[in-house]
């Protein structure tokens, strides 16, 4: 009887022991596990940061060491480059130029594209299904099929050489994908929510006003990132609508400047430098909204 119960307690003592062995495994091999997905992130992470350091770093070296040493730090550091442009009024202007375009570009498109997604996650409407569907087609269109059109359509409305001849045509293409993004983070908000609001005596307006936006932040500042940084890298729609020099963003001042200077290719790299500043500094600031509001509709579509 004695060995009976002494036998009992051993293999409850060995039930026991087994989950501790098993979270200790478990705690054990977890880092192995993540050993290789921390090596590719920082892969991929070298691959975006080392052309851009190796881009600011040759800004500040003479012409003969960044043909001789492209990707190691200057032994004198020029910082002649960088204030030259900055003193510079054509910097200043272009890059006015490339704010404005941008800043607008973004604040049209959340004005038209915010209202649309709320009424696709949350009325019901004849044709809604095949209105939304035609907005999505226009993610299978690239841009630059559509430039001789365009061209004939800004040309007809007296845009030519003009930056809204850029912004018009850049929050139309922006719809799509705005659209879509808004739509599946707006129906992750609580429909209880929307319940209540019409039971208070809340209009769909005030809901959107009041609610939904307020609470949608994340997407918001994700599609605003998003539009900002293509707006801001858009060269070819300027290129066939902007003719004069006052006029041009920083794309086309690149490209003007680098007619100038195209034996200088350390001034060229440290306009390049001064010019992507903005977008890296927008995109930095608001990653951590972009993570949570790109992740928003990923369970319900």
């Amino acid at each position: 009887m004695t060995e009976t119960v002494l036998h009992r307690n051993r293999l409850s003592r060995g039930a026991l022991a087994a989950p501790k062995n098993e979270v200790a495994t478990a705690s054990l091999t977890a880092p192995l596990l993540g050993l290789p997905r921390f090596l590719i992130l920082c892969l991929v992470g070298a691959l975006v940061i080392v052309p851009l350091l190796a881009t600011a770093i040759g800004g500040f070296k003479e012409l003969g060491e960044l043909r001789t040493n492209p990707f190691g730090l200057p032994r004198v550091w020029q910082w002649e480059n960088y204030w030259g442009i900055l003193e510079s009024a054509r910097y200043w202007r272009i890059l006015g130029n490339s704010l404005f375009i941008s800043t607008v570009t973004v604040a049209l498109t959340l004005l038209v594209a915010a209202p649309a997604a709320f009424a696709f996650a949350h009325l019901r409407f004849f044709g809604q299904r095949m209105l939304f569907n035609y907005f999505i087609l226009g993610l299978t269109f690239p841009f630059a099929t559509a430039i001789l059109p365009l061209f004939i359509k800004v040309r007809d409305l007296g845009l030519l050489d003009t930056h809204w001849g850029i912004i018009l045509p850049q929050v139309a293409f922006s719809q799509a994908l705005s659209i879509l993004l808004m739509r599946n983070a707006f129906r992750q908000l609580p429909s209880e929510l929307l319940d209540a609001a019409l039971v208070d005596g809340c209009g769909y307006a005030r809901f959107f006003l009041a609610i939904v936006l307020p609470l949608s932040r994340p997407i918001l500042a994700t599609v605003a990132v998003i539009t900002f940084v293509v707006s801001w890298n858009n060269f070819l729609l300027p290129l066939v609508v902007i003719n004069t020099n006052a006029k041009y963003p920083w794309t086309l001042g690149l490209m003007d400047y680098q007619g100038e200077f195209i034996v200088a290719w350390q001034l060229i790299l440290a306009f390049i430098t001064l010019t992507i500043l903005p977008a890296v500094i927008m995109f930095v600031v608001a990653q951590r909204y972009i993570v949570s509001g790109l992740t928003a509709g990923a369970v319900k579509g």
